[in-house]
């Protein structure tokens, strides 16, 4: 590497160093969501690709993940998960046709934040430690281009911050009064896993059905929109200051923003849950008699659909859910399955012998249903035949 100790700085060419500065779209919008839920939006930093929250209108919900959420008592169904019900209890990444069954219980105020101290809070004073030594080391060269691309990229992410905080209301029931049924719900994923939660219905109300409210701290939009004018301006003028600063300073730059890239993209790789505050909900796990103790979350492995959709019902207790969610076809032959799937869940009741201490196990029946799918299909095809064969009499 000796080439780069007797190359001559005043010979490297590196105007494309300001479009280092727009690149990593991507990995800052991977955690955009908790990103402008933190207090710390407002510190002037450096960020990559701030474009990426400078968009014409700003979302009134946050994304939702797919999967089906069926209500066990309320008769409520959604084909999606809330974003917030996913991250206090994420299971999509449970193996094909495995069953989780969990707890939630509120036990603090109903408030969900951003952590104060994560992964995310020290990219933020990593960007803004690399604008405090830029802006120094602009000074000491007297490069007056980099001192200027400093203070307005770095001061770019404070406008942003002031455009996009916003804080998270979620739903109460306003009427206290009457008895409601419980809260327990079903989560279906594309995968044929099962998350089976049981709950209050406030609890379920809060993380699965009524809409969370996002409420920005500029309600104004054409100001947000203008704003926004502001801030791609801001980013114009920064990136042109930064092509025309001294060649040292554009080094210092690229290094910055190489390494803000990187931060960003390993962020952006961790569970989500990671940048919350779920404090407020406290997720115990339970099991079945026949889960895997070894695995997080105790999940039950099937090997077909039929299975996992049977092990969900021993704890639901009912398959009217199963109905509603399309979780099965609409045959007669499926509705003999649901019968006596129903009645051999009457007998589910708690384990005497926990599979682990201070873990609630539910005791799976002696059942085997995809043994009696099977005999209901033949009996089905064999009720086919006779009727074919009583046609034909009938046409002879």
């Amino acid at each position: 590497m000796l080439w780069i100790q007797n190359a001559d700085l005043e010979e490297l060419q590196l105007d494309i160093v300001g479009f280092l500065a727009i690149l990593g779209e991507g990995s800052v919008l991977a955690n955009v969501q908790v990103l402008t839920l933190s207090r710390w939006i407002f510190l002037p930093r450096l960020i990559p690709a701030p474009q990426a929250l400078m968009r014409p209108t700003r979302p009134t919900v946050l994304e939702p993940v797919p999967g089906h959420v069926t209500g066990v008592f309320s008769g409520n169904f959604r084909d999606s998960i809330t974003h917030i019900g996913n991250i206090i209890c994420d299971a999509s990444n449970l193996p094909e046709f495995s069953v989780r069954v969990v707890s939630i219980r509120r036990t603090g105020p109903n408030r969900l934040k951003s952590k104060t101290v994560a992964p995310l809070t020290l990219v933020l004073f990593i960007g803004f430690s690399l604008s405090i030594l830029l802006l120094v080391l602009s000074i000491v060269l007297d490069d007056g281009m980099s001192l200027v691309a400093t203070l307005l990229l770095s001061f770019l992410s404070t406008l942003i911050g002031w455009g996009n905080k916003w804080t998270l209301v979620l739903p109460e029931r306003k009427e206290k009064r009457g008895k409601v049924p419980r809260g327990d719900v079903v989560i279906r994923y594309p995968k044929g896993s099962f998350l089976v939660v049981r709950c209050e219905e406030e609890v379920a109300r809060e993380l699965y059905w009524a809409p969370e409210t996002v409420k920005y701290l500029m309600t104004h939009g054409p100001a947000y929109r203008v704003m926004s004018l502001v801030g791609t301006v801001m980013l114009m003028g920064g990136v042109i200051c930064l092509a025309n600063a001294q060649i040292k300073s554009q080094i210092a730059w690229a290094g910055s923003y190489m390494l803000l890239g990187s931060s960003y993209w390993i962020v952006a790789a961790l569970p989500s849950k990671l940048h919350w505050d779920t404090s407020s909900y406290t997720v115990e796990n339970e099991c079945l008699t026949d889960s895997d103790m070894e695995l997080k979350g105790y999940p039950c492995a099937n090997k077909t659909f039929t299975q996992a959709l049977w092990h969900a019902i021993v704890v639901a207790k009912s398959t009217d859910w199963v109905i509603r969610s399309n979780a099965c076809p609409d045959t007669r032959t499926w509705k003999d399955w649901l019968a006596m799937a129903t009645e051999m869940s009457k007998a589910v009741k708690e384990a005497p012998t926990p599979r682990s201490k201070g873990v609630k196990t539910w005791q799976v029946p002696d059942w085997d249903p995809q043994a009696y799918l099977a005999e209901l299909f033949d009996q089905g095809s064999r009720n086919d035949e006779k009727r074919d064969q009583g046609f034909g009499i009938q046409e002879v």
